[in-house]
């Protein structure tokens, strides 16, 4: 079984807030909320792939990917030690570097709990080699930013020296809609409908486990809050957890049988500002790494906006405090399965050092709490983005069906 460490190069990434800056960071995280809303995978109408390649063929860039991943909980403990891989915060969300073929072309892909297709081509063209196979079958996939289109393939793909992959299905195509390369770690069943001809594609995890290369089917990950655009201060460990990376133990959930929040990594939790106002009672949502925010429905939103005195910023669309608000600001608690999950005040705010990313004025202080766009009550009321996992260790379990969550050293860090 391997058990090397895999350290990645730090490496400039496309921010996703792009020229939008706040606005569109924000237009996408809600694009993404409807679509988990309406109970999508991540797919749209096929009738448009050969319409666009008809349009689009000689713009061919080569393909993007997104590997899928499924990880079981609370089954092993290692540290440093373990199958890890370090990724890379590009300032509104996390990439890493992955190899595909034989040899290996390297590509920089985003990491994404809410879908499951692996994919390749954004910025750098697929390049077949001797272990790629055209399965002759169209893949098809569709985000809150945008779409992929293209042929699926099998293909080597490395995510280190001791994690290689064997037929790992890739999907090679056309993007538009600025959508970045996925290697994707949601459930399986959100492939489907995604390849033509093929009911269900295997994720990263998957096959990962099914080869015998990892002990459980188990995906650690643990992220710190940064004040630098691209950091390599995340990690990402297969099969086991690192128990150097959190402190206490990890509390595991099982996923929320309430849908739309159950077809993703879904739980159920209830939401308090200060000891004493719960501003979102107990509901389902979900934990996404391809959201920015912390979105919650908009009767929590609201009630959070109130208590904190915070007004709209009409340049970014989040909202804003002053330094005395701030001073004031009370820590958010998510009760999870019975444990209440410290969310510190500079938890609550963007990092002051990036605020040129979201095209803020510098010093001013920014809310990463946003609306979801949603009332209260359609089975996803909160979406636990990228501000969320900085501050805590998550467990995603598919063989158990649930996810684990522990505290960090960074978790009361004052960081922002």
């Amino acid at each position: 079984m391997s058990r090397a460490v895999i350290r990645a190069i730090p490496f400039a990434t496309q921010l996703r807030a792009a020229k939008g800056g706040a606005k569109e960071l924000l237009q996408r995280d809600r694009a993404r909320a409807q679509k988990f809303l309406a109970g999508k995978s991540h797919h749209g109408p096929s009738a448009t792939i050969k319409e666009y390649r008809q349009r689009h063929s000689h713009h061919h860039k080569g393909t993007s990917i997104a590997p899928s991943i499924t990880v079981p909980s609370g089954t092993g403990s290692s540290s440093a030690s373990a199958d890890t891989i370090d990724v890379t915060d590009s300032g509104v969300t996390y990439t890493m570097q992955v190899g595909v073929g034989n040899p290996a072309t390297q590509y920089t892909l985003l990491i994404d709990t809410g879908s499951s297709n692996t994919w390749v081509g954004a910025d750098t063209p697929y390049n077949p080699t001797s272990t790629s196979q055209d399965t002759g079958n169209m893949i098809e996939v569709s985000y809150g930013s945008g779409s992929m289109f293209g042929q699926e393939y099998t293909d080597t793909v490395t995510l280190g020296s001791n994690l290689v992959i064997q037929n790992q299905g890739i999907g090679a195509g056309f993007i538009y809609g600025r959508v970045p390369g996925r290697r994707c770690v949601g459930p399986a069943d959100l492939t489907q409908g995604t390849v033509s001809n093929t009911s269900e594609v295997p994720t990263v995890t998957d096959n990962l486990y099914a080869q015998g290369t990892i002990s459980s089917d188990l995906l650690g990950v643990f992220y710190a809050p940064s004040s630098a655009a691209n950091a390599a201060n995340g990690e990402i460990t297969f099969g086991v957890t690192d128990s150097a990376k959190f402190t206490g133990a990890v509390n595991s959930v099982a996923l929320t049988t309430t849908s739309p929040a159950s077809k993703y990594w879904g739980i159920d939790q209830s939401v308090s500002y200060g000891t004493g106002n719960t501003i979102l009672n107990t509901t389902a949502g979900i934990v996404d790494t391809g959201t920015t925010l912390l979105l919650l429905a908009t009767e929590a939103f609201q009630a959070y906006q109130s208590a904190t005195g915070a007004t709209l910023d009409s340049t970014t669309g989040l909202l804003t405090i002053t330094p005395q608000q701030y001073d004031n600001l009370q820590s958010l608690y998510f009760n999870i399965g019975g444990v209440a999950y410290e969310f510190t005040p500079n938890a609550q705010i963007w990092p002051r050092a990036l605020n040129s990313i979201l095209g803020g004025n510098e010093g001013q202080i920014y809310l990463i709490v946003s609306d979801l766009g949603s009332s209260f009550g359609q089975g996803l009321d909160f979406i636990n983005g990228f501000g969320w996992l900085q501050r805590f260790y998550t467990v995603f379990d598919t063989g158990k069906k649930q996810l684990g969550v522990a505290t960090t050293e960074y978790t009361n860090a004052d960081t922002n």
